[in-house]
């Protein structure tokens, strides 16, 4: 009975693994649906000025942030003491895949689903070659995301290609910034996101995040690095583009009433996580005392 309970929840993401609805589950597949209802609207409404390609560049950016987001569950889970984020790893990582499916959907309706056509511009189009070839790595990482597959491939192999993960969000990245053009801001806030990701993990590796004051400030100092790799990356991008004065385009980072800027988006976030690793310790406390009082 527990087993088909947990089969179960591996195809009905609001389940938990005894069958029964989970709240926490129910709301993030919720949110998750929120970015598709929203085309859904625009296209039922005409918001869209060009339907199939505005529709399309929405999706692809939603396939990316929760690719992110999937990404960012381990360093969130450990350093702000979130274990119950583990739950909705999966459920979010296919939802990306999802995402980015209907990204290449759209993508193939603007070419009238003639698929020779669609063959010929990823062909010949390098950014559009990227940006499949991550796809396809999502479709074998949602194809192998249930228990199932755990147990058929052993865990050593299901691990080692889930580490894909890592390789589809660098091909994110680079399908996104040459993909772009004009704007290329949000692709250098998700290239310095990625570095705080990998970093945080290498960190973690070698032990550096294990509590306490010193993961905060290793916390603290990796926001910076980010943010900085972030900034100092689109002021060289400029530079080579456009001759423009480096230390202005890096200003701009700290300048306020012109958008998101990379330094701030990425050392904001990196530091928010700091800030919440050091506060760690209360929360974890007061839901300590909540289940001895609750076992008592």
């Amino acid at each position: 009975m527990a087993q088909a309970a947990a089969r179960l929840s591996s195809y009905i993401p609001w389940l938990d693994r005894s069958g029964r609805v989970s709240t926490f589950k129910a709301l993030v597949f919720a949110l998750l649906l929120l970015p598709g209802v929203y085309v859904a609207w625009q296209l039922a409404i005409g918001g869209y000025a060009r339907p199939y390609i505005l529709a399309n560049h929405d999706l692809g950016d939603w396939a990316i942030r929760l690719l992110f987001v999937t990404l960012a569950v381990t360093p969130f889970r450990q350093s702000l003491g979130l274990p119950k984020l583990i739950l909705v790893r999966r459920m979010i990582g296919v939802a990306a895949f999802c995402y980015a499916l209907a990204h290449f959907l759209f993508f193939a309706l603007d070419k009238s689903l003639q698929f020779d056509v669609v063959a010929r511009e990823i062909a010949l189009r390098y950014y559009l070659a990227i940006g499949f070839v991550g796809l396809l790595i999502l479709l074998a990482l949602a194809a192998t995301s249930t228990d199932g597959m755990v147990r058929r491939m052993g865990g050593k192999k299901w691990a080692a290609l889930h580490r894909l993960v890592y390789a589809a969000g660098v091909l994110a990245v680079v399908h996104f910034f040459i993909q772009s053009k004009a704007d290329v801001t949000e692709p250098f806030i998700m290239g310095g996101l990625y570095l705080w990701l990998m970093l945080w993990r290498l960190l973690a590796r070698r032990g550096r995040l294990q509590g306490g004051i010193q993961s905060v400030v290793v916390l603290v100092l990796l926001a910076v690095v980010s943010a900085a790799a972030a900034a100092g990356a689109e002021a060289i991008y400029y530079y080579l583009k456009t001759g423009a004065d480096l230390t202005r385009i890096l200003a701009t980072n700290w300048m306020t009433g012109i958008g998101l800027r990379p330094a701030s988006v990425v050392g904001g976030a990196g530091l928010a996580v700091a800030v919440g690793a050091a506060l760690q310790p209360l929360w974890s406390r007061r839901s300590g005392g909540r289940r001895q009082v609750a076992a008592a």
